[in-house]
């Protein structure tokens, strides 16, 4: 299918079978909006009525359409829908654990959805012989794949400390035996992070994911300690000592932004100017009735605000004064990838990932931890409810029917599974609110990405 759209000046037209993107002019734009729907005279006339432009140039116009379709660059049919089911049999071993080594946190942040780090169940920190049986459960199911990726999660991962370091050393000791390469990487709160752990991570961790949601009355409000007091300014100082020691690389701010802050795009523009460079901010997933919630009628706002985001984000590059940062949402190649087997898959959620509870179970990713109907097995015994695992492998951009007519399917995956699930009661369902929010990213990243063609950003 063909989408087209007008931002920041440019117009945009996006084959999304294809992927191939264009930008043309206005007459090019309304041509191209007519073409599959109107005969070739009548789209004639309405150029040359609307544009003041003669009818040979009018049939220029649609000569150069017709090439582009021909070069299977624009209208292009549907190639892949009868291989989605092949194309996620690909996903056969698997690549990656989410390890819970604290269902613990010193947080009680309101819009949690592990229920204050404990998922709903006892307060646990997983031990350093299950988290060595975790490994080498992975090494075991990861056939001939070489690179395999762990994340200490929790809870807050830093109440483990001792235990996340000696499980790093022990990972690393798999390495040369079994021909593999960890990536680790920690997701942290911030509260207890120090010296001794900047310098640990900085030597062992890919990527570090911290978690800030923004200016201080926003954090402070959702974002607090046991006590009820405010994080902001104590986490702060560790967070720019650690970004600042990473060189501002590999590593995420990520917030959460909910219905206190429609205006999430101050938050991001706040983060960058404390010079932080690797930002994002999701939209907060909740009961409908939470007070927190996101609504319908936050929607026009939400979108008004990834667009000023994108505005924010063109004019710190023209200006050229290393002011400029990377937003993860539009982090988009238009060249390089994701594989169209990632595309139609998604992210391997109970097939390539799982998630390891401290008592060994498996889940499919850490967002399904507690609901006991996805509980897959355990690190000692395997998978052994394999029609959950069925269910997954089931499920990719063509499993989900309201993706069928969606300019954006090939970018998404369908979407997030535990999001469907968690709105709408199924994992090929689709998260409405979620996904309008997607579609808008894909378009700022997009003309972002056209931007920095045409100017050189």
């Amino acid at each position: 299918m063909v989408h087209q759209y007008k931002l920041n000046g440019y117009n945009i037209v996006l084959d999304s079978e294809s992927g191939s993107i264009h930008t043309v002019d206005d007459v090019a734009y309304d041509a191209i909006a007519m073409y599959e729907d109107m005969p070739r005279e009548e789209i004639v006339c309405q150029l040359t009525e609307k544009h003041g432009i003669s009818s040979d140039e009018a049939h220029e116009v649609i000569d150069d359409i017709d090439t582009l379709k021909n070069e299977h660059k624009l209208f292009t049919k549907d190639l892949f829908a009868g291989q989605a089911p092949l194309f996620k049999q690909k996903q056969s071993v698997v690549k990656a654990i989410c390890l819970h080594v604290a269902h613990a946190c010193n947080m009680v942040c309101g819009y949690c959805f592990a229920g204050k780090g404990e998922y709903h169940g006892e307060r646990a920190l997983m031990s350093y012989e299950t988290g060595k049986r975790a490994l080498d459960w992975l090494v075991e199911n990861s056939g001939t794949r070489r690179n395999l990726e762990v994340d200490f999660f929790g809870g807050e991962p830093l109440l483990n400390w001792e235990v996340v370091k000696k499980l790093v050393a022990y990972g690393r000791s798999l390495e040369k035996k079994h021909d593999k390469n960890f990536r680790f990487t920690l997701t942290t709160n911030g509260i207890l992070l120090n010296d001794e752990v900047i310098e640990f991570v900085n030597r062992e961790m890919s990527n570090v994911v911290i978690s800030l949601d923004g200016r201080k009355d926003v954090n402070d409000r959702m974002r607090t300690t046991h006590e009820n007091e405010g994080t902001y300014e104590r986490i702060l100082p560790a967070f720019k000592k650690l970004a600042e020691s990473r060189n501002q690389q590999n590593y995420y701010m990520r917030g959460t932004y909910t219905h206190y802050n429609t205006d999430f795009a101050s938050d991001i523009i706040h983060m960058a100017d404390l010079g932080f460079k690797e930002l994002s901010i999701e939209p907060v997933v909740a009961p409908p009735n939470a007070p927190y919630a996101l609504r319908e009628s936050d929607l026009p706002k939400l979108l008004s605000e990834y667009e000023r985001l994108a505005a924010d984000m063109m004019k710190r590059k023209r200006e050229g004064k290393g002011r400029d940062f990377t937003f993860y949402h539009y982090m988009i190649d238009l060249e390089g990838g994701p594989c169209i087997v990632k595309r139609i898959s998604g992210c391997g959620v109970g097939t390539e990932y799982v998630a390891v509870t401290p008592e060994g179970e498996l889940y499919p990713c850490h967002q399904f931890v507690g609901e006991k109907e996805f509980l897959l097995g355990n690190i000692y015994d395997g998978i052994t409810n394999t029609a959950v695992c069925d269910q997954f492998k089931g499920c990719n951009v063509y499993s989900h029917e309201e993706c069928a007519d969606c300019f954006a399917k090939l970018y998404c995956s369908g979407g997030c599974a535990a999001n469907a699930y968690h709105t709408t009661g199924s994992i090929t369902g689709v998260y409405d609110m979620g996904c309008q929010l997607h579609k808008k990213r894909i378009e700022c990243a997009i003309m972002l990405k056209v931007a920095e063609m045409f100017e050189g950003l």
